[in-house]
């Protein structure tokens, strides 16, 4: 799996080796309660020093993603699953996110309507699959993706700093999200058009629209069939700025976040079919009607 590193120093470096381990246990790369690999190694592949590694793990720790014991290393404790509520679930009713995507990506034609904070989550996921296309291992014809994301312009009450008397940490924390958001999309949609340009899949098209509303929770919509909804769960983190800055933070917890599977059959009245019905009536009303 390709790391798109582009090096750095210092609490810069730290931020993007933490979005990138996280950003790979949330997606099933680091499956849960496998072990990292050594401190050396990731050193050695974002060409950042031991230390920096160190504090990346650490604020991985804080969050909750990963636990350390010593002569055992680090190993994963949290990741993206789902609780589900049909039979066509994994084991003990849970599917990973990532197995929702795989599922998804294995029809002809892909359909994927999504509401979120960031296009951060979809980005891993979509990239995840596209190696599995090049791989050989899925062969869609056409893949078709809208997102919905909140404007730009919009006051989200997250992140915002805890001690930020004149506002000026809050408004750097909201421009990092931004630029989280606008990196990410712009890298899936050159992705896209790489993999039909290729010839590797014989459509793709990704619009987004931007909508005057907050996501309290994420929502998936595989072609009005299948759902993942689950809502961001509020805390409080350290979120580091650049080399010097480091802003205790209240922020939502994206990737990680618990959702509920569901999956549209046979009974109109079942929860599942109720779901998708209700949720993919709200996307396209406001897909509609308020965005642009």
């Amino acid at each position: 799996m390709a790391s798109g590193w582009t090096g750095g120093v210092g609490g810069t470096a730290v931020f993007r080796v933490v979005e990138e381990l996280r950003t790979r246990m949330a997606g099933g790369f680091y499956p849960l309660g496998s072990p990292l690999p050594s401190q050396r190694a990731l050193a050695d592949e974002f060409e950042v020093a031991r230390d920096t590694v160190q504090r990346a793990l650490g604020q991985l720790r804080d969050e909750g993603w990963v636990e350390s014991k010593r002569g055992s290393g680090t190993r994963v404790v949290r990741a993206q699953e789902a609780q589900s509520y049909t039979a066509r679930a994994a084991i003990e009713g849970r599917v990973t996110l990532r197995g929702f995507f795989d599922e998804a990506f294995a029809n002809p034609e892909v359909v994927l309507d999504v509401y979120t904070l960031t296009s951060e989550s979809l980005d891993m996921q979509v990239k995840g699959q596209i190696e599995r296309i090049r791989l050989g291992e899925v062969e869609p014809r056409s893949i078709a993706i809208r997102m919905l994301l909140p404007d730009e312009s919009l006051d989200l009450p997250y992140p915002r700093a805890v001690d930020d008397p004149d506002g000026q940490l809050t408004a750097a924390l909201k421009e990092r999200l931004l630029g989280i958001t606008r990196r990410h999309s712009s890298s899936m949609q050159a992705e896209l058009r790489q993999l039909e340009a290729e010839g590797l899949v014989e459509a793709t098209s990704i619009e987004i629209r931007h909508v005057m509303l907050t996501p309290t929770s994420k929502l998936y919509l595989v072609g009005g069939e299948q759902a993942l909804h689950g809502p961001y769960e509020v805390i409080e983190r350290p979120i580091v700025l650049d080399d010097e800055v480091t802003v205790q933070a209240v922020d939502v917890l994206g990737l990680g976040a618990q959702l509920t599977h569901y999956v549209k059959d046979g009974n109109p009245d079942s929860r599942g079919s109720v779901f998708m019905k209700s949720w993919q009536s709200w996307f396209d009303s406001v897909w509609e009607h308020l965005a642009y």
